[in-house]
């Protein structure tokens, strides 16, 4: 593996970030321009493409996030690796250069100027040279060079039209998310009422066993070709039967979990790609999302239920996450207790009927407890358990223990857990003391030598000293010992 990317290996504005979309801004200032000195409505049309090709893309990655976390019919039992979640920050990056080309291409050719609203020929004309479309080994350049044969005949010939365009562009997003969806959702009974189209439409396992098995199932779209050339993969059609009738995989583990601000929605896996690969942060364009953001929280109020946010494989181990639909400033208010209760306790029996082990609440069980005492599940505490594995990691025979930090919930538990098992202990507490400092170098220089530092929050402690042992977070040592 090559240890610096080569040349066009990586998108020419990827050092801008979320800014890359400044690029299109002095061509969607010319249409403006264009329009209202000449009149100029084609160029006017590019921007709003643009828009809709990203709608529609993020429906699909929100819809296939929330399937592949619940659906029985997944075709990969495997979970979202980091890799996956850096390449899916740049799934946008291909309407950013179909915009560019798009605007360029209006402004050298004549052609494709005064384009009419639909010409049926032009449509018969795209759909035909599509068909002749397969799978290149290659990257998004010769993809879309690939993909505007069609509408580059479509112009020179003089039957391009705005409705076909914009057709077409539906049509290979469309096309591109389904086939990548790794779940099976096309029915078997369209197949059966229309034989023909197993030819012309591809489903998510026929694309799927291109890339598991990488020399079969070439076509893009329409698998006539591999039909044709004897490319088809022959486990195609078993595959599809089998993962229609779907398989349901039972979880070992369950994490309870809800939203936390309003904003907290989009940094979800089913939210935007993009801000939910990076630490939670509130950002200024998400505010000019709230009449959605508030609209979504009144519906799931009054109609939502618990949902599985996603599901993750560590070894053997199955775990699944599953969120409340109910943000903290809603667990403040007292006479929304019991709607919260019913809802906890709903998916505490329903992870008690679906076998799981474990499931762990980011809040007290106790009242679950009582209510329910015959279950079988074990209902653990978030804060308990990160306070058991603190306490376990302290190694035998130590006799001192200094907490430094905020006056959690946690800290006082391992105190009490400290002090009951007749450990010397002390505790410093600094008012304003943000959680992510950790133990600054001039406090960790004064601890003896071969001290311990295990820290009881999410953040580790910087490991400044080699005379010393540093343990790793709750989280981490908690999934190590699974």
């Amino acid at each position: 593996m090559a240890s610096k990317p080569g040349l066009f290996s990586e998108w020419p504005w990827k050092k801008l970030g979320n800014f890359k979309y400044v690029i299109l801004a002095p061509w969607v200032a010319h249409s403006l321009y264009a329009f209202v000195t000449d009149g100029e409505k084609d160029m006017m049309l590019i921007f709003p493409i643009l828009l809709w090709r990203w709608l529609h893309s993020q429906i699909w990655i929100s819809f296939a996030r929330f399937q592949t976390a619940r659906t029985k019919h997944l075709i990969v039992s495997k979970g979202i690796d980091f890799e996956q979640v850096d390449r899916e920050r740049n799934w946008d990056d291909q309407i950013i250069l179909s915009g560019i080309s798009m605007y360029v291409l209006k402004m050298l050719l004549d052609a494709a100027k005064n384009i009419p609203l639909w010409r049926t020929d032009g449509a018969v004309l795209t759909v035909l040279l599509h068909m002749a479309v397969v799978h290149p080994f290659a990257e998004m350049v010769v993809y879309f060079i690939l993909f505007s044969i069609p509408m580059l005949t479509a112009t020179f010939t003089g039957t391009a039209s705005v409705i076909v365009f914009l057709g077409y562009f539906t049509y290979i997003d469309f096309m591109n998310n389904l086939g990548h969806c790794n779940f099976e959702l096309v029915p078997k009974w369209l197949f059966t009422i229309f034989p023909f189209l197993k030819y012309f439409m591809y489903t998510p396992t026929f694309h799927s066993l291109h890339h598991t098995q990488f020399r079969t199932n070439y076509s893009l779209f329409m698998p006539i070709y591999d039909y044709v050339y004897g490319t088809m993969d022959k486990s195609s059609d078993t595959l599809y039967e089998t993962m229609l009738k779907g398989k349901i995989e039972r979880p070992q583990v369950v994490h309870l979990t809800h939203p936390t601000t309003l904003q907290s929605i989009y940094h979800l896996r089913l939210g935007f790609a993009d801000v939910a690969s990076k630490p939670f942060a509130s950002k200024w364009y998400l505010w000019m999302l709230l009449p959605l953001t508030c609209g979504s929280m009144f519906v799931t109020w009054i109609y939502g239920s618990t949902f599985t946010l996603e599901r993750n494989k560590l070894d053997k181990l199955k775990m699944q996450t599953w969120a409340i639909p109910r943000y903290n400033f809603q667990y403040l208010l007292s006479w929304q207790r019991t709607s919260i209760n019913n809802l906890i306790g709903k998916a505490i029996l329903k992870a008690e009927e679906e076998g799981v082990k474990g499931e762990a609440l980011n809040r007290n069980g106790e009242l679950f407890l009582l209510k329910h005492p015959k279950l079988n599940i074990r209902i653990v505490n978030g804060s308990s358990l990160a306070v058991a594995i603190v306490l376990n990691s302290i190694p035998q025979g130590t006799k001192q223990v200094f907490l430094r930090g905020n006056l959690s919930k946690r800290a006082f538990s391992i105190a009490l857990g400290l002090c009951q098992r007749g450990i010397q202990m002390g505790m410093l507490c600094l008012a304003g003391l943000d959680s992510r400092d950790g133990l600054r170098e001039e406090e960790q220089k004064k601890a003896p030598k071969g001290s311990c530092f295990i820290p009881f929050s999410q953040f580790p402690v910087k490991k400044i000293r080699k005379d010393c042992t540093y343990f790793t977070t709750p989280a981490i040592t908690g999934f190590q010992g699974e």
